[in-house]
C-alpha cells in the first residue's frame, strides 16, 4: 500500500497497519524533509478511548492534570487531563516502527488515482491500496478558518504555570476571535500560540510574532531564545454538501482533514485520526475501493452527526461581529465541566445542546434567527 502524506493521519494509519497487519508492505511518501512537519497535536484525555490512549502513549510528550481558560471578567481552572504529541516524537516513533525502507522523504506527489501514485519527478508507483493523506481541501464545503502561529520559547526565568492555558481571550480581539494558547513544556519553556478564528485565510506571520512577544512581556515572561516555530491554517466547518465533496474528491482513499474528519468547532483532529486508523486496520479487505468506501461512510456519518457544531460555528462567524466572537466561547466556558468534556469529544447529549443554546444569547436575536433559517440552504439541518 502507498500512503501519500506523512502527517498525523497518514502516520497513524501506517502505525496501526504495521501493528495489526505486520506482513503488509507499506510505503509512506512525504513531501517534506521530516514526517509530521513541525506541529504539536493536542487533545483532552476524555476525547480518547483507553485502547487508543494505550497505543498513542509512546508519542505523547506531555500530560497535564488540568488546564485553564481566561476571558474578560473571569478565569477558570478545569481538571480534565490534557496531552500533547510533538511532531518530533511522532516522527521518531513512526520511523522506528515502520523502518527506513517504508518511508520516502522529500517526495512530492503530483497525482493519485485508485492504484497509481504519480510523483512530481515523473516516477510512477502502483499499489492495490492508495491512501491520500495530504491535508485539507475545501471543495464544495463552506468554511471559516482557524489560523495560528506558535513559538516554543526558552525563558530567562521560570514561568510559574502548572498547566496549559487553552484559551486566553483577554487580549485585543484582532482578525476575528483571538486567543493565546500556552503549553508549559518545562519550568522555563513554553509553547505560545496566537490563534484567530477568521473569515479569511491570510496569515501575517510577522504580526503574530510581534503579538506573541507583546503577550509574553505582558505576562512578565522574559524571552531568552526561540527554540522553534510552527504555524497552520485549519478549516472550521460552517456547512456544505459532504456527499458532493466526496464525489469530487478523486478515486484514492482520502483520510484525515482531507476526509473532513476534524472537530468542527475546535479544529482538533487527533481523536478522529486515531479512531480512523483503528477502523482501517480492522477492515477485512485492504484495497482502495474498500478503504475509500469505509472512510467515505465514516466521513458522511460523522458530518451528519456534527451538524449541531456547524450551526454553532455559523452563530460564531455570521451572527456575531468579529471583535465580539469571544463572547460565544466565554459563555460556553461557564457551563459545567462534564458538558465541556462531552462537547470537546463531539459527544454532546440532547440536554447539552439545549443548555448551550438556552439563556441570554451572546449574539443578536435577529442575526441568530437568520443563521437558523439558512440551515436548509447549506444542506445542514441541525440535530
Amino acid at each position: 500500500m502507498i500512503i501519500a502524506g506523512g502527517g498525523l493521519a497518514g502516520g497513524l494509519i501506517a502505525l496501526r497497519l504495521r501493528a495489526v497487519r505486520p506482513s503488509l508492505d507499506i510505503l509512506v511518501l512525504e513531501a517534506g524533509p521530516v514526517l509530521g512537519g513541525v506541529h504539536t497535536w493536542s487533545c483532552f484525555e476524555s476525547d480518547l478511548t483507553p485502547a487508543i490512549s494505550d497505543w498513542l502513549d509512546p508519542m505523547v510528550g506531555h500530560r497535564w492534570a488540568g488546564y485553564s481558560v481566561r476571558f474578560p471578567g473571569y478565569e477558570r481552572q478545569l481538571t480534565t487531563p490534557y496531552l500533547s504529541i510533538p511532531s518530533s516524537r511522532f516522527a521518531s516513533h513512526v520511523a522506528a516502527e515502520l523502518g527506513a525502507a517504508a518511508i520516502r522523504l522529500n517526495t512530492a506527489v503530483a497525482d493519485l488515482n485508485a492504484n497509481i501514485a504519480m510523483l512530481a519527478d515523473g516516477t510512477t508507483l502502483t499499489a492495490p491500496l492508495i491512501i491520500d493523506a495530504r491535508g485539507p481541501t475545501s471543495g464544495p464545503l463552506v468554511l471559516g478558518w482557524q489560523k495560528f502561529l506558535g513559538q516554543e520559547l526558552e525563558l530567562s526565568a521560570p514561568h510559574g504555570l502548572t498547566g496549559p492555558i487553552v484559551m486566553d481571550a483577554t487580549v485585543d480581539q484582532l482578525d476575528g476571535y483571538r486567543f493565546l494558547y500556552t503549553l508549559p513544556l518545562s519550568p522555563t519553556r513554553l509553547l505560545i500560540e496566537d490563534t484567530r478564528y477568521s473569515d479569511g485565510e491570510a496569515l501575517d506571520k510577522d504580526a503574530l510574532r510581534a503579538d506573541i512577544a507583546a503577550y509574553a512581556s505582558a505576562q512578565g515572561w522574559g524571552i531568552a531564545s526561540l527554540v522553534r516555530e510552527e504555524d497552520g491554517i485549519l478549516p472550521i466547518a460552517l456547512g456544505g454538501d459532504i456527499s458532493a465533496w466526496w464525489n469530487a474528491s478523486g478515486s484514492a482513499a482520502s483520510v484525515g482533514l482531507r476526509a473532513a474528519l476534524f472537530h468542527p468547532v475546535t479544529g482538533y483532529s487527533l481523536p478522529d485520526a486515531a479512531r480512523l486508523a483503528d477502523e482501517i486496520a480492522a477492515l477485512p479487505r485492504l484495497d482502495t475501493a474498500s478503504v475509500r468506501a469505509a472512510v467515505r461512510q465514516r466521513s458522511i456519518t460523522t458530518w451528519e452527526e456534527r451538524a449541531y457544531f456547524r450551526l454553532l460555528n455559523r452563530m460564531l462567524f455570521r451572527a456575531c461581529a468579529p471583535e465580539l466572537r469571544y463572547r460565544v466561547l466565554g459563555r460556553f466556558y461557564r457551563l459545567r465541566q462534564p458538558l465541556v468534556e462531552r462537547f470537546y469529544a463531539a459527544r454532546p447529549t440532547l440536554a447539552d445542546k439545549a443548555r448551550i443554546l438556552t439563556g441570554k444569547p451572546p449574539v443578536p436575536i435577529g442575526a441568530a434567527i437568520k443563521v437558523m433559517a439558512e440551515s436548509s440552504v447549506l444542506k445542514d439541518l441541525p440535530r
